[in-house]
């Protein structure tokens, strides 16, 4: 997937997440079955999920380079990179630390949903300043995944909203 491709399912994929909690009531946003985060729950995890992504390319490359090191394998597919996720899920993989949200009130879904959307169209401009080859040549740090090539990272933050949004979905139809 080329930058244009990666910036329009960016954008695309996390408002479309906002448009779905848009359209629930104030009890479906805050209900969740047991163990689970509720609609506003996951919306704030994403927007938590996002922010450390749009900062770490907002620094200089030669900071990646030094902080994190060069990729020593070649970048994995969208595909891939759902699949490993997906694996690493399945394996008791979860949210931790700074990226668990805490309990929140339905009343706050406007604002986080314009901060998800904020950081969105953030990293989006910062990436239409970047050429494929950066996204293949420096790495980042991902809590579950461990070392991702700054082209993995957004494969998982595209997918990762999608990942959410189905979560929501299922949670409303029962």
């Amino acid at each position: 997937m080329l930058l244009p491709e990666i910036n329009q399912r960016l954008r695309d994929n996390h408002q479309a997440f906002v448009a779905l909690l848009a359209g629930m009531q104030a009890h479906e946003l805050v209900q969740a079955p047991a163990g689970k985060w509720s609609a506003v729950q996951q919306l704030d995890h994403l927007r938590r999920s996002v922010r450390p992504v749009r900062w770490a390319f907002r620094l200089p490359l030669w900071l990646l380079g030094g902080w994190q090191g060069k990729p020593n394998r070649p970048g994995r597919s969208y595909e891939a990179l759902v699949a490993r996720y997906q694996e690493k899920l399945a394996g008791g993989g979860r949210a931790a630390g700074a990226f668990v949200p805490p309990p929140l009130a339905a009343h706050t879904r406007e604002a986080l949903s314009q901060a998800l959307l904020h950081e969105v169209e953030a990293l989006c401009s910062r990436l239409e300043r970047m050429d494929e080859k950066q996204l293949d040549a420096y790495l980042l740090p991902h809590p579950l995944l461990g070392k991702l090539t700054l082209r993995e990272m957004l494969y998982f933050t595209i997918y990762h909203v999608e990942h959410h949004g189905r979560l929501v979905a299922a949670q409303q139809a029962g």
